[in-house]
């Protein structure tokens, strides 16, 4: 259905693909992989034709339809989410909208004289708009967006008045509702909460078109693909399997080449020692030559390109108290609806508390309550003896001063700490080389809360408040804050829609639902076997 044969792609000096060919056949979901700046976004340009390659061949089936959704959504406004999403579709929304001016025509007495040529237009409309079968792409339209999470009261406001994140829903689900035999999805998972992400994987399941996606939830990935391409160094790679297996086989396959390459190097040492100790001796002249001409015909086997993890370690945080942070009769609402009504928790020391609950349930507001960002209307909040609080939400990054560079700004919270700690500190947190110059005002969304969570975690707390601290990160970085956190001896408290994080670092949940607060001993994992639901009210795969 599509292919990518012999492609060579230059960006300015840096080289994304060289003679790089690939695959993808109807109801093939196929992940798409690499480090960052490596062409994943170039790749899905120049599959969905708006880039080309410098070189070799994209080919796509004649009449075949290809969705490709990526993070620039562009301008939306004047128009309902419901009507935003199914302009994708194509001439249906177009009819809605003659149909609405229509309509309001018809009520117009100031148009009365030219009433029966509007009801005749009208009729026209309406019959062509039920030959595209309109009230039931609207009605797929609303159950789209409804498994995205949208209101009614959402689906009908203007798009233009969203957020981005939520302007990013309503460009997938444009794409979703489509159906097209192709789907290029880039990053779908950002932006989604946890009962979101469930919908979308359990839609791009049934999907039996072709679908080619990068991620950087693994649990969503693992999910939903069953074979990885990999871009690396300027070739595309095929992994059969999903990304836990990928992960493995390119583990084993870099083992397999650094022991073929270290097994050459010795011979070769052992070829250039016999070499220079007879080469002046006419008597071993022939033997000489004879392996000079095998080495120069050997073909060097390649050390295997390592991939740059570094590990950040903890210090250990101060000790706090046994209670830890204290909610009691705690009363909370926003323009007279309710959020908590006499909620009652206690946190303990070394306890690590997940938040689950559908939006406006009152999660962020919970983690505010701790972090003593806001006041309960009633009750009391109180953290405990020698309690240190970190706190991270996404409006941490707005604090960053955007003159300052990535060094700078660690080195005014730490001036102590030295140039060589920072340095190492900033490449735990993905900064490397010329990173650490960028100035605030340039880093990306993830770049931001890498070196908010670099700045809290440097000296750590006791007590950490972590309001969807994976947003924005890379899969690499992720796996990098996961093993860390989870030698972490201090106290969590935390929301997260990334499953592997919350599988990882929970040992207690804290269910918000409709019908009231509910407290599980152990941690996600434990709570998904026990109410055999991945989020509240919600079953896997319904």
């Amino acid at each position: 259905m599509i292919r990518l044969d012999n492609i060579s792609k230059q960006h300015g000096h840096q080289i994304l693909f060289i003679d790089a060919s690939m695959g993808l056949q109807k109801g093939e979901k196929v992940g798409l992989v690499g480090p960052n700046g490596a062409g994943k976004s170039t790749l899905f340009r120049m599959i969905a034709g708006e880039d080309r390659p410098d070189d070799g061949q994209v080919s796509i089936d004649t009449g075949m339809t290809v969705g490709y959704f990526s993070q620039d959504v562009g301008e939306m406004s004047g128009q309902s989410a419901v009507a935003a999403v199914m302009d994708g579709v194509g001439p249906v929304s177009a009819l809605i909208a003659e149909m609405a001016v229509l309509e309001a025509a018809m009520n117009d007495p100031s148009q009365a004289g030219d009433m029966d040529d509007i009801v005749e237009r009208y009729g026209e409309v309406q019959t062509r708009f039920q030959e595209l079968d309109g009230y039931a792409l609207e009605a797929r339209a609303r159950e789209v967006l409804a498994g995205l999470s949208f209101s009614q009261e959402r689906m009908d406001g203007d798009v233009g008045l969203l957020s981005g994140g939520w302007k990013m829903r309503v460009a997938l689900a444009r794409i979703l509702l489509m159906r097209p035999d192709g789907m290029l999805l880039d990053e779908p998972s950002n932006h989604l909460d946890l009962e979101s992400l469930i919908w979308l994987e359990a839609f791009l399941k049934d999907y039996d078109g072709a679908l080619l996606m990068t991620s950087h939830d693994r649990e969503f990935m693992n999910r939903i693909v069953g074979k990885i391409v990999e871009i690396d160094g300027g070739s595309l790679t095929t992994y059969s399997g999903n990304y836990d297996f990928y992960d493995q086989q390119r583990a084993l396959n870099e083992k397999h080449r650094q022991a073929q390459f270290e097994r050459q190097q010795a011979m070769l040492a052992k070829e250039i020692k016999f070499i220079e100790r007879f080469k002046a001796r006419a008597s071993h002249a022939a033997q000489v030559q004879s392996r000079v001409k095998k080495l120069d015909k050997i073909e060097k086997v390649e050390p295997p390109r390592r991939r740059q993890s570094v590990q950040f370690e903890f210090r250990s945080p101060p000790r706090s108290g046994d209670d830890v942070a204290s909610f009691k009769g705690v009363h909370k609402g926003y323009n007279g609806h309710a959020i908590y009504a006499g909620f009652d928790l206690q946190i303990r020391r070394k306890e690590r508390w997940c938040v689950l609950g559908a939006n406006g349930a009152g999660k962020s507001t919970l983690l505010k309550l701790a972090a003593g960002e806001i006041a309960p209307d009633q009750g009391t909040v109180s953290l405990g003896a020698a309690v240190k609080l970190g706190y991270f939400a996404q409006h941490s990054m707005d604090l960053l001063d955007g003159d300052d560079t990535v060094f700078e700004s660690l080195d005014k919270s730490f001036p102590l700490a030295g140039t060589g700690t920072l340095c190492t500190l900033a490449g735990c947190f993905g900064f490397s080389g010329d990173d650490i110059e960028k100035t605030c005002r340039v880093l990306s969304g993830g770049e931001k809360a890498r070196l908010v969570m670099a700045r809290m975690l440097f000296d750590p707390p006791n007590l950490l408040v972590l309001d969807e601290p994976t947003n924005h990160l890379d899969m690499a970085t992720k796996e990098m804050l996961v093993a860390a956190l989870a030698e972490f001896e201090g106290t969590m408290l935390f929301v997260s829609h990334d499953r592997h994080f919350l599988s990882a670092l929970s040992n207690r949940v804290l269910e918000l639902t409709p019908d009231g607060v509910h407290q599980y001993g152990g941690g996600y994992t434990d709570y998904v076997a026990r109410t055999g639901q991945e989020a509240p009210g919600l079953h896997p795969g319904g």
